[in-house]
């Protein structure tokens, strides 16, 4: 069978990873803080997908945490597909916001896909098969007041898998970064303000935008995955606004409050 490794496997999109490729018959080893959860998913995909599955607890946002799932990935003998899905989410303006969740979301955004992608390449390419996807964000592609680390940490995300495809395509590695735009997760609970700004029917469900992914990983499509019309009209309709433009928006929303 198959081997898939899942960071931030415990819920949202990282859970629909899981649930996902045990229907495909991978078998699956779960990363995520939270031991009880992965725990019980691992048990019920096991159940009733007879796959294994194996947990491995780490706070990739600490060096310990990721340099200790590092050296497990490179002693693994076959790992087929790495899913960098990890993450949080801060908001509010730099200034005004705390530096601790700032900073762990800068480790869990840019240094661990970074370093667990470096961790598995060298088998994927002795074996010359295997496949990254990196969960990035529509908000790669943007960027304005109020999430400014979210947004680049989410750009390199994009930029990185850009780049490593150019490296391993050669050697039969595909390489994605997913661009979901809203999404139903937990990570939503950390920006409140969020769901109550944006349209209902601007959100799609974590399930979908797994299946869109792998999909399109599967067929060998571009490196760029944005799941949904409607995203792909938004990436391109806000990505036209200049910079200019952004600013004075900005200011002007601040003298309205």
């Amino acid at each position: 069978m198959p081997l898939a490794l899942i960071t931030g496997a415990s819920a949202g999109i990282g859970r629909s990873f899981a649930e996902s490729l045990a229907r495909r018959g991978y078998d699956l080893i779960l990363v995520a803080r939270s031991t009880a959860r992965i725990e019980s998913l691992a048990a019920e995909l096991s159940a009733r997908h007879a796959i294994r599955c194996e947990c491995w607890t780490a706070d990739l946002a600490s060096d310990a945490g990721r340099e200790n799932v590092a050296a497990r990935i490179s002693e693994l003998p076959r790992l087929d597909l790495l899913v960098n899905n990890a993450g949080g989410a801060t908001t509010g303006k730099l200034h005004k916001t705390p530096l601790a969740p700032q900073m762990d979301m800068l480790r869990l955004h840019v240094l661990a896909p970074m370093r667990l992608s470096a961790a598995a390449l060298p088998r994927m390419i002795e074996h010359s098969s295997g496949a990254i996807v990196n969960v990035s964000s529509i908000a790669s592609f943007l960027y304005g007041p109020g999430n400014v680390n979210y947004s680049a940490t989410k750009a390199y995300l994009t930029s990185f898998s850009l780049g490593l495809d150019t490296e391993v395509r050669g050697y039969g590695i595909r390489v994605q970064a997913l661009c979901p735009g809203f999404t139903h997760t937990e990570i939503h609970k950390e920006m409140p303000h969020v769901k109550q700004q944006i349209p209902s029917w601007l959100w799609g469900s974590a399930e979908r935008v797994v299946e869109t992914s792998l999909r399109q990983l599967e067929a060998g499509g571009p490196v760029i995955c944005i799941p949904g019309t409607r995203n792909k009209i938004m990436r391109h309709v806000l990505t036209l606004i200049p910079h200019a433009l952004r600013r004075r928006l900005a200011v002007r929303k601040k003298g309205k409050r």
